[in-house]
């Protein structure tokens, strides 16, 4: 992927802000051509820059409070079927391959223990894993964002200009 400019930065960093605002209100803020802003974010969208809608919407107003990490150990062999077989389950909003000690980190959110104790036993019983070691999310810290790389794309003097 070809690295964005101090422009595009800026579009993208008005959009975190205030992402309902128009392609007309970018152009005003940012002082841009509509046309501009509309070829812009025609390019970023073919870039995929943009993550999808759903990715804003909290567990939490799902009624899912509890958030933990499973670290999960398996057999490499059995990998994409595992794949696969973590994705059929509902609860696991994200999953990565890694390099260390675990294979796979999952992001799961339950109802409460009880429930993270079925998701898991669901997790263990998928051909491949050999184990798994949660950790419950007590508090974010820093929850997700991207406007500090924005601003340092599109501040004075960045390399993206």
């Amino acid at each position: 992927m070809q690295r964005m400019d101090g422009t595009d930065a800026r579009l993208l960093a008005a959009l975190a802000r205030e992402p309902r605002r128009t392609v007309v209100a970018l152009a005003q803020k940012l002082g841009l051509s509509r046309n501009t802003v509309q070829a812009r974010m025609a390019q970023l969208e073919k870039k995929h820059a943009f993550l999808t809608f759903e990715r804003r919407i909290n567990p939490v107003a799902l009624g899912y409070p509890l958030t933990a990490f499973i670290s999960v150990h398996v057999q490499q062999q059995k990998l994409a079927q595992l794949s696969k077989d973590l994705a059929a389950v509902p609860e696991i909003l994200e999953a990565y391959g890694l390099t260390g000690s675990a294979d796979i980190l999952l992001r799961v959110v339950a109802l409460d223990a009880e429930d993270l104790f079925r998701i898991n036993g669901k997790i263990l019983a998928c051909p491949g894993v050999d184990r798994t070691d949660t950790a419950l999310a007590m508090q974010e810290l820093v929850p997700f964002r991207i406007q500090p790389l924005l601003e340092r794309l599109s501040g004075p003097g960045s390399a993206a200009d």
